[in-house]
């Protein structure tokens, strides 16, 4: 086939229609800004036509309300988001996580699922021959494994030469060897060099001629090679072989290695002591029992299956070189699950967000690793069949009750990504070959192997793993929840500053008072506290129970309740001490008064900044010390507000006056009411969680 009739082109055409989704903080900023300019517009009109009811000349009001305006819209929210993402990404890159779309950084944040590979994810990838069951035999590989027996050596050199991985001396290790290839591939060779079965000696006695790559709906490949000498083989299984057919030539033989089920569907013969026998139902049984005992021990189980042929044949595809074949044994592997794995799936749990293992292995192997993990063990197990079978409506059902997917092909991991999602879940799905893109892309988060990975599924991802290590997903997680956190508190920073600025604006005249702000103090106000301290608000340490509680619901507003009465509560409250003192000094006379409400307002947003650096704990355990950056961007806003009031050319800019000491020590005073505020609300939460 050509084009988009491909198996390239197919894979194609899914990712074109798994486009992905807005991530849950771009929804959610939308939503955020439409509200706020909506508010913004209302308050600037009454503020407006209020001005010039009140005789108020038309300049001024325009002015006024542009500035208004200008302090109502957190217009620093897009910049200031987009460094606390990337400086996440950088923080990320630190623990293993290449971060390949900013977006990603937040909405790891919010993830209620993680759908994991088990194979050099969860486990090491770090395949190793333990056992070969061959002639209803099991021979443990041990230190020193037995080698005379005709099928164990038959399955050894058919699982070296049906293979495309290759030992190679270690530069840094004389001595050493290392694989260049797949690890499980790379597990077969060794394991045939530790019986004196070196691959390059086998490929020279026996070269490959055709082969028929491994394939995720066969499970299977399959390689043939030409005897060049069976009279003289060293190896007994492959001389009897030849010897057994019609004298020709050159003589031929056909290796397929897979999964045990799929081997067996395709076999009529297995290879018992030195010579072929029927494969009845006996066999296939006792077979499929060993095989079963294998995988229950954890181990990752291939089966080798060989076929004399006669060459060239006719045709050279699955149909005509995968059939009569000969079963000559089984080799069972363990891939030892990470270290790490087991306290990152438990922290998961903790955190509210379900692991879900996925795998192509078989059902018990994967049962095995999942109750070694405890975390993946407390749900039901769905193999590849089953999915198929289902429905996306029956799929969507259950999909919530299940833990453990085994013998999947990549296409069932787009299939549950989209149930997941149906269900309200945000998802992250890892994934390393072309095949896994269309899920990579689907998923909410698109997690690739950087180590194992393909270029497709990187490029489909939104996150590449450096080390493919499930734990580090996990701390990228944390991360997400740190900045979506940071994200949170300076939004709630800037919105509370932000109200108490057009209260003081809007209720002042109604006191009797001129307007409390000029044009120019507004937007001064707005920039030397919207911007730095909101930043260094950005890069606040993560809280001590980041990860004891559970992800947000995906459909939560950024303005929640305990957000909207904070903003409501310390606005009102900012708002009635910077005009109570203002009224005081400017029904008294003093030409004080306006640099009253407006120092008094800025130093309220520095305290405010520091109240805002936790949602639920106090400064005091927090502590002074954490946050450097935002001390250092406190300072200097206390320090450019200092200028403006006694600067002689700043006052004159701004319209201000010098502060007498016992004035400021009062604004000093004034602006600690917020900080006073913030902690009596938090301290309330604290109580009624309690």
């Amino acid at each position: 086939q050509t084009g988009m009739r491909t198996e390239l082109g197919r894979i194609a055409g899914m990712m074109r229609a798994a486009e992905p989704q807005p991530s849950p903080l771009q929804r959610r900023l939308d939503e955020l800004g439409r509200g706020l300019a909506l508010i913004a517009l209302a308050f600037v009109a009454v503020i407006f036509l209020a001005g010039l009811l009140r005789g108020e000349s038309f300049r001024l009001m325009f002015l006024t309300a542009v500035s208004t305006a200008v302090a109502a819209v957190p217009e620093g929210l897009p910049a200031v988001v987009t460094i606390a993402l990337a400086l996440g990404g950088r923080r990320m890159l630190k623990r293993g996580a290449l971060i390949r779309r900013l977006a990603a950084v937040e909405t790891l944040g919010s993830v209620t699922v993680i759908c994991s590979d088990k194979t050099g994810t969860i486990t090491e990838n770090r395949m190793t021959v333990v056992a070969l069951e061959v002639a209803g035999r099991r021979v443990d590989f041990g230190e020193s494994p037995a080698t005379d027996h005709p099928a164990m050596q038959l399955t050894l050199a058919g699982g070296a030469l049906c293979n495309d991985a290759l030992l190679e001396a270690r530069s840094d290790k004389p001595g050493s060897l290392h694989i260049v290839g797949d690890p499980t591939e790379g597990a077969l060779v060794l394991a045939a060099a530790r019986v004196g079965l070196d691959k390059r000696e086998l490929e020279r006695s026996y070269p490959r001629v055709a082969e028929l790559p491994f394939d995720s709906q066969r499970k299977r490949m399959t390689t043939v090679h030409r005897l060049t000498s069976p009279q003289a083989t060293f190896l007994p299984p492959l001389g009897k072989l030849a010897s057994g057919e019609p004298e020709r030539a050159e003589k031929y033989v056909a290796f397929t290695k897979g999964a045990v089920d799929s081997l067996l569907t395709v076999s009529t013969k297995v290879w018992i002591d030195e010579q072929a026998e029927p494969l009845d139902g006996n066999w296939r049984q006792r077979i499929l029992a060993a095989h079963d005992r294998l995988a229950g021990d954890g181990m990752r189980v291939l089966g080798v299956a060989c076929r004399p042929l006669e060459w060239p044949l006719e045709r050279s595809d699955a149909e005509a070189l995968e059939r009569d074949l000969i079963f000559a044994g089984m080799v069972g592997m363990i891939d030892p699950a990470r270290p790490q794995a087991k306290a990152a799936a438990q922290t998961c749990k903790r955190a509210g967000i379900r692991p879900v293992m996925i795998t192509g292995d078989h059902p018990l192997t994967a049962r095995h690793i999942a109750g070694q993990l405890e975390a993946f063990a407390d749900g039901r197990m769905l193999t590849g069949q089953e999915i198929s079978r289902l429905t996306a409506g029956e799929l969507q059902a259950v999909v919530d009750e299940v833990s453990v997917y085994a013998r999947v092909s990549p296409e069932h991991k787009l299939n549950i990504v989209q149930a997941l999602q149906n269900m309200g879940h945000i998802v992250a799905m890892t994934g390393d070959g072309v095949n896994d893109a269309p899920a990579l892309q689907k998923a909410d988060v698109g997690v690739a192997m950087g180590a194992g990975g393909t270029d497709v599924s990187r490029e489909a991802a939104d996150i590449i793993l450096l080390d493919d290590n499930f734990a580090t997903i996990v701390a990228a997680v944390e991360e997400g929840r740190v900045i979506y956190d940071n994200i949170r508190k300076f939004i709630r920073y800037l919105l509370t500053s932000n109200t108490f600025e057009i209260l003081v604006i809007l209720i002042g005249p109604f006191l009797g008072m001129p307007l409390p702000l000029l044009p120019l103090q507004i937007l001064w106000m707005n920039l030397v506290t919207d911007g730095l301290p909101a930043l260094a608000l950005g890069v606040e340490p993560a809280e001590r129970n980041v990860m004891d509680r559970p992800p947000r619901p995906p459909a939560e507003r950024i303005l929640d309740r305990s957000m909207v009465r904070t903003i409501a509560w310390v606005g009102l409250l900012a708002t009635a001490v910077a005009l109570a003192a203002g009224y005081r000094y400017w029904h008294g006379g003093s030409d004080l008064w306006r640099t009253i409400i407006f120092t008094t307002l800025i130093l309220s947003q520095v305290s405010l900044a520091m109240g805002m650096r936790s949602e639920r704990d106090s400064l005091f355990r927090v502590g002074l010390l954490s946050n450097k950056a935002l001390l250092g961007a406190l300072a200097l806003t206390v320090a450019l507000q200092a200028a403006v009031v006694y600067i002689p050319f700043w006052q004159r800019v701004f319209a201000t006056r010098a502060l007498p000491a016992k004035d400021l020590l009062l604004v000093l005073a004034l602006s600690a009411v917020p900080l006073c505020g913030v902690e009596l609300d938090k301290w309330l939460t604290r109580r009624r969680e309690a």
